[in-house]
């Protein structure tokens, strides 16, 4: 039997004339070996997203296209001495606009458990810990042929501590105090004594986009995110850590609001040589321990309105 005679159902006009925006393929598992120098290969399991626009004279995309190009792309660089996953992910964007010559803009994204390694903060012991590392890419047809935007992020799970639970005990916590120590004692027990909260577990993301020419680290996206909460989490404490953990967090209480501005700061030290059109994504939800539902924030900004913000030269909506 000669396949090649089967009817080509996709390229028939549809019923309904409608453009789609996204269509395609998701969860699409693949394993990735991202070389390093020096150093030995991380091996990831990446899950993808990948889609292609649809003209309305189109019934359907060439679906299977979509992995197929995936797995094209990570049989080429399985070989490469050093890979960003975010030039991986535009390398699948050319590859779509390729295969499906009626699609005028691309899309994949993948996410992919990353492991890192850290030390408890007291006693130094060597812990696992699994973080998200995220890219993205877009690709759009142009008269000039196509153009790609990549970024690449993080997504990491920290600890945060209610700055107005904490107070009210605080206060509460005076007025017990004041009954029977003087104002001047009571104050310096206020100031030596962290006072209790409620805890949020937090779960920061950041995503940078990535100009030609560039490289931005995951890792290095993985310490700011840490960084911007009340403390950061480990997978194996002995007492000592654990003592040295809520009691730092209890020092240093966020809102989830504080964590987003924190990020968005540190960013801002970090990669200010990027071009002020860099897009940058920020975002933190946390999970609430005395509520049942979860505090959100979020930023979306250039490099350039995020520094006239800082630099107190007005507000970007």
């Amino acid at each position: 039997m000669d396949l090649t005679c089967f009817p080509d159902t996709q390229d028939k006009i549809p019923s309904i004339p409608v453009y789609l925006t996204r269509v395609g393929v998701t969860g699409v598992k693949k394993l990735l070996r991202i070389g390093r120098d020096g150093k030995r290969p991380i091996i990831l399991i990446p899950t993808f997203d990948a889609f292609v626009d649809l003209p309305s004279t189109q019934r359907g995309i060439h679906m299977s296209r979509n992995p197929e190009a995936i797995s094209e792309v990570l049989e080429e660089v399985v070989d490469k001495t050093t890979v960003e996953i975010e030039s991986v992910c535009a390398e699948i964007v050319n590859s779509l606009l390729k295969k499906h010559k009626y699609a005028k803009r691309a899309e994949v994204s993948m996410k992919s458990d990353f492991m890192i390694m850290k030390k408890s903060p007291v006693t130094k012991v060597k812990t696992q810990e699994m973080t998200k590392i995220i890219a993205d890419a877009i690709g759009y047809r142009s008269d000039d042929g196509v153009v790609i935007r990549k970024m690449i992020g993080a997504e990491v799970v920290g600890m945060t501590v209610c700055p107005c639970a904490q107070e009210s005990v605080k206060e509460y916590s005076k007025q017990k105090l004041l009954k029977f120590l003087d104002e001047e004692t009571t104050q310096k027990v206020l100031d030596t004594v962290p006072f209790a909260s409620h805890n949020q577990r937090g779960r920061g993301m950041v995503m940078i986009e990535v100009p030609e020419q560039h490289l931005i680290r995951g890792e290095d996206l993985i310490r700011i995110i840490e960084d911007s909460m009340s403390s950061s989490v480990c997978e194996l404490l002995k007492r000592t850590d654990e003592n040295a953990v809520v009691v730092n967090a209890h020092q240093n209480p966020m809102f989830v609001e504080d964590c987003v501005r924190n990020m968005v700061q540190k960013i801002l030290e970090e990669y200010s040589h990027l071009p002020d059109d860099t897009l940058v994504t920020v975002r933190q939800v946390n999970e609430e321990s005395i509520h049942r539902h979860n505090a959100f924030a979020e930023k979306v900004a250039t490099l350039g309105e995020l520094k006239k913000e800082i630099n107190g030269k007005g507000e970007i909506n």
